[in-house]
């Protein structure tokens, strides 16, 4: 039977990034995040993410959802129109497939996030 899976519970390893040079706008912000959940057949995911200050542009694929909740600090999500969706704590949003824009990060930020991944879906 499968476990519940609680975050604090768990330690998991922190992967550290930054935004690919090609795609950066303001700074080279550090990202931090620790996956605490991936199912089976790999196409969900769920953990903590925070980075530091700065932006950049982002695509998503046209099989990726992502929904996240911000825990700390300040974010802002601008699609290719300019429409600007502003995250706070306690503040969610849904980052759809095959998305792109920017990625501010207005406030160093914490946020939970989880991320589907469809297969066969191109």
């Amino acid at each position: 039977m499968p476990a519940i899976t609680e975050f604090r519970q768990q330690d998991p390893a922190p992967e550290v990034d930054h935004p690919r040079a090609e795609r950066r706008l303001e700074g080279n912000p550090k990202r931090t995040t620790w996956n605490h959940f991936t199912n089976a057949s790999g196409e969900v995911h769920a953990g903590i993410w925070a980075c530091e200050k700065g932006s950049w542009r982002i695509a998503f694929a046209p099989n990726k959802d992502e929904y996240f909740c911000v825990l700390q600090g300040r974010c802002r999500v601008i699609d290719e129109n300019g429409y600007a969706a502003d995250a706070g704590p306690g503040d969610a949003l849904v980052i759809p497939a095959g998305f792109k824009g920017v990625f501010e990060v207005l406030e160093p930020v914490r946020k939970h996030y989880v991320i589907v991944e469809r297969r066969g879906v191109d």
